[in-house]
């Protein structure tokens, strides 16, 4: 229950809930206050313009946001005046739809933030091209339109000046609740009741929402100056915090055994039920942590866990004591929980407002800004890609196809006052990828369905007018809430709140909904007929350049890793980039693979292979990480002559494996000493241990070699 509060609570102080007010406000105060001095269908005009440009104000820092707006609205402003003059010729008008789908549709090239420009853009001639007016009032119009997107840039950036570190605290917020969550799923390893299969496929889905909420917190926090040069110390606080997050993520991965193997030789004793415990009461701090920075509100200290870890050194202790040397491996799961929670107290220290952190300099921010990407807006990138085996090329084609299919069905068969719903419906249903554009279109209809239902029952059993209009404004909120939170939830309560829109402007909304379910059907099997026909993108096709990027991260981890091991002074730049490399190509290989499983059995290849590769991957980076965690705090014990062998072993086979899948990719790397480097003596670890690191280094070897059988299955 407490959790599913805390769920609650994350959404209300979240990004997404305070961009839904904002965009509610935008997008409905012109319509309210013109309709009060009889001027509603200019304050409609109006409010188009800001429901275009909110399409643009997407999560990232202040200066790409306010670049984007004004892009934005510049074009809007052209595309209406364009789209009014076209209409004027259906010929002329169904060549400004090839040409605009497909050109708007190729800004895809240039990232998300230019593909929302381009969707917008798309958004306006949509929503011209039916409107019959005059030059003059063509004039008005694109004036109006022009005049909401201004509105709503200047509340946009005025809510980042007032509160310029809220969008960080929120973002980092979620990151470490996605961790949270993480950590919670690692703890059913250690409860025997659980399946360890479906324990790995919930970890992997995870990992996949902890990197793309790192990489977005890490883009906000990295590009933006305020918080980067910060001297005051919110800023330097927030970006302190998020790096030990990004440490603590780590040695959460790096926690792997062979959990089989620990199920079966310590489930009798009890002490895996307790480890669960522990960590799950861990991961619960850690989210109160990620919500009280999200909130914006003090964090009060952390319970003392010491006692309760003693409690389990001493039961770990009592089982070495039956049989020696059996607890061992407990013993290293007791020191990654004293180091588990060494690191959450660290946080809660970070994320104090008295904390005192140290200033940056110019060499830190340099360090920064290589860990976010940098978008080229080059033309060449554009004319590069003007090709078939570029997927944003044939996914504009396929667009512009679509649409204009959509428009022929709208202007010959289907008659109806809003008919641009199809081609609206088209456009915004088709996805570069099948597996989205099947999801989203059913998606579409089911929103739409019930939508439809809670809209109608509220207008026929609800008259007062007063009651309708706080439905409404409930409805436009929760719609621009869950707009990137989850498509069906945002369709189910936009339908009602268009309804009830209508109906406030003499529309009867029983043919409304007629005319916006038959649409919608329309539009979405158009969508999904081009999307399997037209140039298909399956992600089987695309699955050998993820496992190469998974494959080439991995083995420059690995040699990191290496170089710690023979001596060199690893830069922590340098290993930290490495490590975010397979944090990301893991994710987007694990999201590739569900989004297979959601095409036709007929275009899945190797799955079960697959999921081996993805798992295998987890686990060997995982071993990487638990190996060069210690490598870099010193916990090494001293190395065997041979424990440089595994690891070159291992580094052969990886480069094996990614010459399956791309002979001519296979990047050499510079060569290693041929012994392992000494640890000092003052450093030499307890009997047992050196063993132990050896048997781990041969295991990286072991997981190596499995991955190279898989990749062989694969690539054949």
């Amino acid at each position: 229950m407490r959790r599913h509060e805390r769920t609650l609570q994350y959404f209300f102080f979240g990004q997404d809930f305070a961009d839904g007010l904002r965009v509610t406000l935008g997008i409905l105060l012109p319509t309210l206050i013109l309709a009060q001095f009889n001027q509603a269908e200019i304050g409609l005009n109006v409010s188009l313009g800001a429901v275009c440009a909110s399409l643009t104000d997407i999560p990232g820092p202040v200066v790409h946001k306010r670049n984007g707006l004004t892009l934005c609205v510049a074009l809007i402003f052209l595309v209406a005046l364009l789209t009014g003059v076209a209409r004027l010729h259906v010929w002329v008008l169904g060549a400004e739809i090839l040409l605009l789908c497909f050109g708007l549709t190729m800004l895809l090239v240039y990232g998300t933030r230019a593909g929302a420009i381009g969707s917008a853009g798309l958004l306006m001639m949509i929503m011209t091209m039916d409107r019959e007016l005059s030059l003059v009032q063509l004039a008005e119009y694109a004036g109006l339109v022009l005049a909401g997107g201004v509105w709503y840039t200047l509340i946009c950036l005025f809510s980042s000046r007032i509160r310029p570190y809220r969008p960080a605290q929120r973002a980092l917020g979620e990151c470490i609740h996605a961790i949270a969550e993480y950590l919670r799923l690692k703890a059913e390893f250690y409860d025997p009741e659980t399946s360890l299969e479906k324990d790995y496929r919930q970890l992997v889905k995870q990992q996949v929402v902890v990197s793309e909420k790192q990489d977005a917190t890490r883009e906000l926090m990295f590009k933006s100056r305020l918080i980067v040069r910060e001297t005051t110390g919110t800023g330097r606080r927030l970006i302190l915090t998020f790096v030990e997050s990004v440490d603590l993520f780590e040695q959460i991965t790096a926690a792997y055994y062979d959990y089989a193997a620990l199920r079966q030789r310590f489930n009798h004793t009890g002490v895996l039920s307790d480890v669960a415990r522990l960590i799950r009461v861990m991961a619960v701090e850690l989210d109160h942590l990620g919500l009280a920075i999200q909130a914006n509100r003090p964090h009060g200290p952390l319970r003392d866990r010491l006692p309760e870890l003693e409690q389990l050194k001493t039961r770990i202790d009592r089982i070495g004591e039956e049989e020696p040397g059996s607890n061992l491996v407990l013993r290293k799961i007791l020191v990654q929980l004293r180091n588990l929670n060494l690191r959450l107290t660290d946080m809660s220290r970070y994320s104090d407002p008295t904390y005192r952190v140290p200033d940056s300099n110019a060499q830190t921010e340099a360090d920064y800004s290589r860990f976010v990407s940098h978008q080229s807006l080059s033309p060449e990138l554009l004319l590069d890609n003007l090709t078939f085996s570029s997927a944003t090329f044939r996914h504009a084609i396929r667009v512009s196809v679509a649409a204009i299919i959509g428009f022929v069905v709208s202007r010959l068969w289907v008659t109806g006052y809003h008919s641009y719903w199809i081609v609206m419906t088209t456009v915004y249903m088709l996805k570069p990828g099948f597996s989205l554009t099947k999801e989203r279109n059913i998606q579409r209809v089911v929103g739409t369905l019930i939508g439809g239902a809670i809209g109608v029952a509220i207008l026929y059993l609800i008259p007062n007018e007063k009651v309708q209009f706080g439905f409404l404004l409930l409805f436009m909120i929760i719609a621009y809430s869950f707009q990137r939170l989850s498509y069906v939830v945002m369709v189910t309560f936009l339908t009602p709140f268009l309804l009830i829109m209508f109906h406030f402007l003499g529309v009867r909304y029983v043919s409304v909904i007629e005319e916006r379910l038959l649409d919608t059907v329309i539009g979405c099997a158009i969508a999904l007929t081009v999307g399997y026909l037209l140039f298909p993108r399956w992600e089987s096709e695309q699955l050998s350049t993820y496992m190469r990027d998974v494959l080439r991260a991995n083995r420059q981890y690995l040699y990191r890793l290496a170089e710690s091991l023979a001596g060199r002074n690893v830069n922590t730049t340098e290993y930290k980039l490495a490590r975010k490399e397979v944090y990301i190509s893991s994710a987007n290989l694990a999201a590739a693979f569900q989004r297979m499983l959601s095409e036709p059995k007929s275009k899945q290849r190797h799955e079960v292979e697959v999921h081996q590769f993805v798992v295998l991957n987890l686990i060997l980076s995982s071993n990487i990480a638990t190996v060069a965690s210690a490598a870099r705090t010193g916990g090494l014990p001293d190395r065997p002559a041979e424990s440089l062998k595994p690891v070159r072993q291992s580094l052969m086979l990886l480069a094996e494996s990614l010459g399956k899948l791309s002979p001519e990719e296979v990047p050499e790397l510079p060569p290693l000493p041929t012994t392992a480097a000494p640890i000092p003596a003052e450093r030499t670890a307890p009997a047992g241990e050196e063993r132990l690191l050896l048997e781990q280094l041969e295991f990286l070897q072991k997981i190596s070699n499995d991955i190279r059988k898989v990749t062989e299955v694969v690539a054949a």
